[in-house]
């Protein structure tokens, strides 16, 4: 493990390929791994792309690698794509659209499938976000899976979250509907050489400025074509500009700080769900609770109370060192 924390640190890119495939793995190991990148300090910029399915998130995130890398700065990608329902298998496509970066020792490209997991993010994405960034990389891109009405959990762990807007996509009522008035630091409206998108950019830029009512940051709407790369330079500034704020007004120190907790209650959450699975199946914990239930013998919440005090009051402590866990306990 220590050699593997040495090689990630140092950027070794097949090591950083393995130490995240540890992750979506869900490896029990990945815990005494994640804990001694901790020692790593990193400056890294977490930036989020969303948006619906079609308004061109993998070739927009495409120009931004051109971008950064043209001023010299290294680039880490996490593609999410979602998985299937029936099959669990997912077609990670996202890479074939940025080809061009694929022998480029400064990127790191790697997609991941949903798994099952909503809010349009693998499980696994902030914690190999995390190894991206005690690799040594400036700018990571996180690009989530076409999201929908309710799946915002890219605001949790970006520090700069970009909206992607089309025409074509429904009117402004739409736009509000969505949700993403809450989420966006930067609007960026794609595809902006189709008819309707100097109307939509007018429209949202009306929203945006009724919904700042004198905030200190109000979200920029940057206008791109991918196609030939216009209006990306502009947002790749709007982004440098939100990051300035953040750092100067203290609120990237509250968002990481907001970042923690939320990791924190997701590992114990994580720890204990795996833990019950693992007795559940040996000791049929929740069979005989269910048991009891059904027969009449309890209800749910009483079950579920004196399940959780006899776990406590016994061998939790114990198995959770049987994670892999316990060098970092």
């Amino acid at each position: 493990m220590e050699e593997m924390l040495k090689k990630v640190i140092s950027g070794d890119r097949r090591t950083v390929a393995r130490a995240i495939t540890m992750v979506e793995n869900r490896d029990p190991r990945r815990y005494k791994m994640l804990a001694g990148l901790r020692s790593r300090v990193s400056h890294a910029l977490v930036v989020g792309i969303t948006g619906p399915p079609g308004a061109g998130k993998s070739a927009l995130a495409d120009r931004l690698i051109t971008e950064y890398r043209r001023k010299g700065l290294t680039v880490g990608i996490i593609a999410v794509d979602p998985s299937s329902p029936f099959t669990g298998g997912a077609l990670l496509g996202d890479r074939i659209r940025m080809q061009q970066h694929a022998t480029d020792s400064g990127v790191f490209i790697r997609s991941m499938g949903t798994r099952g997991s909503l809010g349009g993010l693998s499980l696994a994405t902030g914690e190999a976000a995390q190894i991206l960034a005690a690799s040594g990389k400036d700018i990571i891109l996180i690009e989530t899976v076409g999201v929908g009405q309710s799946e915002m959990e890219i605001m949790k762990i970006a520090d700069t979250t970009i909206v992607v807007l089309t025409p074509g996509g429904g009117d402004s009522i739409q736009t509000i509907k969505a949700g993403i008035m809450e989420i966006a630091d930067v609007f960026a409206l794609n595809k902006a050489d189709l008819p309707g998108a100097r109307r939509m950019a007018r429209e949202v830029r009306i929203m945006v400025e009724t919904n700042c009512h004198g905030a200190p940051w109000c979200p920029p709407v940057v206008e791109t074509v991918t196609i030939n790369g216009q209006g990306v330079s502009e947002l790749a500034q709007a982004v440098k500009n939100h990051c300035q704020y953040l750092s100067e007004s203290g609120k990237l120190e509250e968002k990481r700080q907001q970042r923690v907790l939320d990791e924190l209650s997701e590992t114990i959450i994580s720890l204990f769900g795996e833990w019950l699975g693992r007795q559940g199946q040996q000791q049929g914990l929740l069979t005989n609770a269910a048991h009891r239930v059904a027969s009449g013998q309890a209800d749910p919440y009483g079950a579920a109370v004196a399940m959780l005090q006899g776990i406590f009051a016994g061998g939790f402590k114990e198995e959770i060192y049987s994670f892999g866990c316990q060098d970092v306990l």
